[in-house]
C-alpha cells in the first residue's frame, strides 16, 4: 500500500522528548524482572476513565489446577451486551490487568462492550504455547458464561495489542479450526504474526520509537521454547496454513512500527482467503499508539474509528 511511513506525528516527536520517555531504557537491555518493573511504573498509573462496574474475578486456567485472572470491564447496567475479549501486549513477557486498565476501560465505554482483559500466564516461566492455552481457555469460559455475567453469547470478539493481538487472531484460528466457530470479529491493534525480521518495515524502524528490533528478537526469545517452535502456525500466525472461516476483522498498523509490515502482509492474506477486514494504517503513528490517545491527536482519531469499527461489526 502506499505511504506506508511519514514523518513522525509531531505530537509523538515532542512526547518522546519528555524526561519519562527520554529515561526509558530499551527492553531488550534489561532483566526480565527490571523490564517487569519499568512497564509496571509506566503503564500501571490510576485509572483516567470512570466505568460503572470493574470487577476483578479468576476463571479455570487450562489445567485443573489452574486459574487465570481476568477483569470484567462494564460500561452501562444493560444484559445482553456484545462481549470483548481482550489480551494485553508486552511482548507475552510483560503486562498486566493494570497496565492495560486505560484501554480496556476506553474500549468498554466506547464501544458499549463488556470488556473481559485476560492476565494469562507469562515467558519466559510460562513459555509457548501457555500464553495461548490461557486465551483460548479465556475464550471457552466467555462463551459459556456470557449470559451470567451480561453478554450475548451470540456477539463475542477478540482483541488485542502486539503479543496481544498475536495471541487474539492465534485464538480465532483456534476457534475457527478446532473451536465451536463462535467469534463475531477479531481486533488487531499492532499485531506480531511472523517469527522474522527481514522486512523493509524493521530495517526503517530498527530503532523504534518505542519498540526496536532488538527488543522484538528479545521477546520471542522469552516467548518460544526453541527457535523450531518460530515456525508453529500458532505462533507465527502469518504462516497459517489457510485463513478460510476467520470472523470479520480489524487491524490497525503504524508506518513507525517493526511490525508494520508483518500486519500489511496478515490483512492481504485474510482478504486473499475472502475473509471481510478493515484495515486502519496511520503512516505517521509509532507502534503501541492507541495507549497515547490522551497525549496525540492522531491517536485519539484512531482510537475513535477503532471503536465505532468494533461497535458497528457488533
Amino acid at each position: 500500500m502506499d505511504a506506508q511511513r511519514t514523518d513522525l506525528d509531531p505530537q509523538v516527536a515532542t512526547l518522546l522528548e519528555e524526561p519519562t520517555y527520554q529515561s526509558l531504557r530499551p527492553w531488550h537491555a534489561l532483566s526480565v524482572e527490571a523490564a517487569r518493573r519499568l512497564e509496571d511504573d509506566v503503564f500501571g498509573g490510576d485509572p483516567t476513565i470512570s466505568l460503572p462496574e470493574v470487577t476483578d474475578t479468576a476463571i479455570p486456567g487450562a489445567d485443573a489446577a489452574s486459574e487465570i485472572p481476568i477483569r470484567v470491564y462494564r460500561p452501562f447496567e444493560a444484559h445482553d451486551l456484545p462481549v470483548l475479549v481482550f489480551y494485553h501486549g508486552g511482548g507475552w513477557t510483560l503486562g498486566t490487568l493494570d497496565s492495560a486498565d486505560d484501554l480496556c476501560r476506553a474500549f468498554a465505554a466506547e464501544t458499549e462492550s463488556l470488556v473481559v482483559s485476560v492476565d494469562y500466564r507469562l515467558a519466559p516461566e510460562h513459555p509457548f504455547p501457555a500464553p495461548l492455552e490461557d486465551a483460548i481457555a479465556a475464550l471457552e469460559w466467555v462463551h459459556e458464561h456470557a449470559a451470567a455475567v451480561g453478554g450475548d453469547p451470540d456477539r463475542i470478539g477478540v482483541c488485542g495489542s502486539s503479543a496481544g493481538a498475536n495471541l487474539a487472531t492465534a485464538v480465532a484460528q483456534w476457534d475457527a479450526r478446532e473451536g465451536a466457530d463462535v467469534l463475531a470479529q477479531q481486533v488487531l491493534c499492532y499485531p506480531i504474526t511472523d517469527h522474522a525480521f527481514d522486512t523493509p518495515s524493521y530495517a526503517e524502524n530498527a530503532d523504534g520509537p518505542l519498540l526496536t528490533r532488538a527488543d522484538m528478537r528479545w521477546f520471542w526469545d522469552q516467548y518460544l521454547r526453541h527457535p523450531v517452535d518460530g515456525v508453529n502456525p500458532y505462533a507465527s500466525v502469518l504462516r497459517a496454513p489457510s485463513f478460510d472461516g476467520l470472523p470479520p476483522t480489524t487491524v490497525v498498523t503504524c508506518g513507525h512500527d517493526p511490525l508494520r509490515d508483518e500486519g500489511i502482509a496478515y490483512v492481504e492474506a485474510l482478504e486473499d482467503a475472502g475473509v471481510p477486514v478493515s484495515h486502519h494504517h496511520y503512516p505517521s503513528l509509532p507502534h503501541g499508539a492507541l495507549s497515547l490517545a490522551d497525549e496525540v491527536e492522531r491517536s485519539a482519531e484512531a482510537m475513535e474509528k477503532l471503536t465505532d469499527r468494533i461497535r458497528s461489526a457488533f
